[in-house]
């Protein structure tokens, strides 16, 4: 998902961050210690040419992400040179403004400029460190500031110069979203309380209010506050932000820890009193011990030392998000906006749903189910309180930010891994909403757009495309995408029907598995590509469908392949298992890739920059609606052919600031990574089928939940897979030969090795009529 966004470089040029960017040294991960995976991560790839990474501090799924602000729209900018802050909230890789809140900065002398971004501080990048969990960098101002996290808490230290006049400014009023009331108080001479509503997001949204509570070390010895330009000493409550002051002529040493709540004041004081109290280093060793434990889940061998950093940066982005929601006393602010209490679960929010239904809720039900669970009761609980399910929630609110409905694969997705058991009824209450979801419309006095759509889609079998028709709610509208909105409901449908039929709920699986093929409608025959129709049932917009309209960042290019519940079906549609191969390989370039993947990658299927969605006939591995698309020769008889696509694919990522495929979107692309480097890739989201291509590494083992996966763990062997051999000769899965190209989750659930051998030539493993995975309609 992008929403409005900055124009980036483009890719092709951008290997080496520190010459594009005039950087001598670029910013540190943290120096390799003996055996710590964390010292496989690097925090800052990502940051650079709107990758929208954060590098500051956090701990899996946190609360707080606890990083600075250098002027960018979502937070940090490699590019960039002045920190205006150091705040609370980031979302990893999102393209629009959100967050921000609180940006702290410490400075020295007399306090007279309130707009961070005239007191702002210079900052080289190799005065800067960065790890899981830590962030270090060194101030124009000779300042050195270190962050660190829990769950709901960031600690920040600050080593000042010797001075009488060590100042620690809290901004209440300026942040990343836009503001629309603040408060900061100094309440004695250790704390400051701040309550901050902003809203804002890819476009307005309804306003949010975030609690924080800041506890010093050390009492100030002088404070203030300000009201717009005004700074008042003396004064303790201020709409602007207040200061206070150290004396650090002897002790130059000031630590702060700032707690979080989105409930209220009291549930910030209460997550201080869990979370606070340690020192700084205490609290950085927890989490680099808590990120220690979630990176080890998986451990591979082989590969190069960049194939290593790379795939673990990737794997801890994947654990940056959904966040943490509820207090320590389990209340939580519900989308009814009342405050509840999460009782046997984890509240958790932040829901990029459209992004991350295709890659990271599956990596999450593979790594982290317990986790992933709670946000999966998360979302139903934001259903029941809030009377729909979400499609873009941040925080307490629907920012309605992209189309579809993305909601719908996300919690089959939960259903189909086992997620949803239990005594609470979740899979009952997840079907009741889920089902109100793809037959009704939100009405208009709720916020929330569902599939706004769904009239027209229902009666007529297609979502229309209305280039002008004026947005009722707000946010993006079904109406100005008719094409993949189609496609997306359509999907949405199948995982349903499979739901249903599962509960017993036959004729509501029967329904929704006849409307899961209304992917035929939006196929035009004359063109043979799937093209938007108009509200009187005619195809409009040009014929060509690299400029075809209606479809949401993409073509009917890209969008072409997104029919993962029937793609034999969409096979017969194009032509026949012949004519589909050749498109695909007409999409992907693929005589150009084997020639030389690197540079087809880079060139031919990245165009201008990562914004540019539209007017392109190829293959577009920055954005989530071809995500899938590599995996569909595993669907036509060339499964050889997905490994070259995806293996080309892999070698965007790479180790440096500019090292992602655009927006990382909390998570997805960087969970398409991982999956697509361990060779099982879920190919039909919100099912439970795992596709299968050739590892990157010789060995990977997962270690896995056994309540979730009886098994306990998987290892996944390749030995010796590399460029030149890279191609499947055979699969054995616990000994026995597999030759298929797909795991369903039953079969994974139970799998302990799965063994590929590899060879410099395709082979005829996988090219079977029954080796595909088989149509869900």
């Amino acid at each position: 998902m992008r929403g409005t966004r900055l124009p980036r470089l483009c890719l092709a040029g951008a290997m080496a961050a520190s010459a594009l960017l005039g950087a001598p040294t670029p910013a540190r991960a943290a120096a390799p210690s003996a055996g710590r995976l964390t010292d496989l991560v690097n925090p800052f790839i990502g940051t650079a040419h709107e990758g929208n990474i954060f590098p500051g501090a956090a701990v899996p799924f946190g609360m707080v992400q606890l990083s600075p602000d250098t002027g960018h729209n979502t937070g940090y900018d490699y590019a960039q040179r002045r920190v205006r802050g150091f705040s609370l909230v980031h979302l990893s890789g999102v393209g629009c403004r959100i967050g921000g809140d609180l940006p702290v900065l410490p400075t020295t002398g007399d306090v007279t400029e309130t707009d961070y971004a005239k007191y702002a501080a210079g900052f080289r990048h190799d005065d800067e460190q960065a790890s899981p969990g830590y962030y270090r960098v060194r101030l124009s101002s000779g300042i050195d500031t270190e962050l660190t996290a829990t769950a709901r808490t960031g600690v920040q230290r600050y080593t000042f110069p010797a001075t009488d006049k060590a100042n620690v400014l809290l901004n209440a009023h300026q942040a990343l979203h836009k503001a629309v009331d603040s408060t900061a108080e100094i309440l004695d001479d250790h704390t400051v309380r701040t309550t901050i509503t902003g809203h804002g997001f890819c476009r307005d949204t309804l306003p949010y209010t975030v609690h924080t509570i800041t506890r010093f070390d050390r009492p100030f010895t002088a404070y203030g506050s300000w009201d717009g330009a005004a700074v008042t000493p003396g004064s303790r409550t201020g709409h602007g932000g207040a200061y206070v002051r150290f004396d650090t002529t002897t002790d130059r040493t000031v630590t702060a820890t700032t707690a979080l709540s989105y409930v209220d004041a009291h549930g910030a004081e209460v997550n201080l009193r869990a979370e606070g109290g340690r020192s700084f280093d205490a609290v950085r060793a927890a989490a680099r011990r808590a990120w220690e434990a979630r990176l080890g889940t998986v451990r591979v061998r082989g590969g190069d030392a960049t194939r290593r950093r790379t795939f673990y940066s990737s794997l801890y982005r994947s654990f940056l998000a959904p966040n943490v929601g509820s207090d320590a006393d389990g209340r939580y602010t519900g989308w009814d906006l009342r405050v509840h209490r999460a009782k046997g679960f984890t509240y958790y929010q932040n829901w990029s749903l459209w992004d991350t239904y295709r890659t990271q809720c599956q990596l999450l039900a593979l790594l982290a189910p317990r986790e992933a669970r709670d946000m999966a009761v998360s979302v139903i609980r934001v259903g029941e309180e809030g009377g729909w399910l979400p499609k873009w929630g941040y925080g307490t609110v629907e920012t309605n930010i992209m189309t579809g409905d993305p909601v719908t694969p996300f919690l089959t997705t939960a259903y189909q891994h086992g997620l949803l058991g239990g005594p609470e009824g979740y899979a009952a209450r997840a079907y009741r909403l889920l089902k109100r979801n793809a037959d009704e419309v939100p009405p208009a006095d709720v916020p929330t757009t569902g599939r706004e759509a769904n009239a027209e889609y229902i009666a007529h079998g297609f979502a229309p495309y209305i280039k002008n028709r004026p947005r009722t709610k707000l946010g993006d509208s079904d109406y100005h995408q008719g094409g993949s909105v189609t496609l997306e409901y359509a999907l949405s449908d199948a995982m349903l029907a499979r739901m249903a039929r599962s509960l017993g709920h036959t004729a509501d699986a029967d329904r929704w598995a006849a409307r899961s093929r209304n992917y035929r409608t939006v196929f035009d025959p004359a063109t043979g590509f799937f093209r938007a129709r108009d509200a009187s049932g005619a195809f409009t917009g040009p014929a060509d469908p690299a400029r075809s309209v209606g479809f949401h960042e993409g073509t009917a290019w890209q969008y072409q392949w997104l029919v993962p519940q029937d793609l034999p079906g969409l096979v017969r549609l194009i032509g026949g298992q012949r004519a589909a191969n050749d498109r695909l390989d007409a999409f992907f370039a693929y005589g150009k890739l084997l020639a030389d993947p690197e540079r087809t990658a880079r060139e031919e299927w990245v165009h201008g920059n990562a914004y540019a969605y539209y007017n392109s006939a190829t293959y577009n591995p920055q954005n989530e609606p071809d995500l899938i698309a590599p995996y569909t020769y595993l669907s036509t008889g060339q499964p050889w052919k997905t490994t070259d696509v995806v293996h080309a694919a892999l070698t965007l990522f790479t180790d440096a600031p500019t090292g992602m495929t655009g927006n990382d979107d909390l998570g997805t692309m960087s969970a398409w990574h991982v999956l697509s480097s361990i060779g099982l890739f879920p190919v039909q989201p919100g099912y439970d089928t795992w596709g299968l291509s050739t590892p990157v590494f010789d060995r990977v083992e997962l270690t896995l939940d056994r309540r979730y996966w009886p098994s306990g763990g998987l290892t996944v062997t390749a030995p010796g897979t590399s460029a030149a051999d890279r191609y499947v000769q055979t699969v054995r899965a616990d000994g026995l030969t597999y030759g298929r190209t797909y795991l369903t989750g039953g079969a994974l659930r139970s799998l302990r090795t799965l063994a590929f051998t590899v060879g410099p030539h395709p082979s005829e493993w996988g090219t079977a009529p029954r080796a595909a995975p088989p149509s869900l309609t």
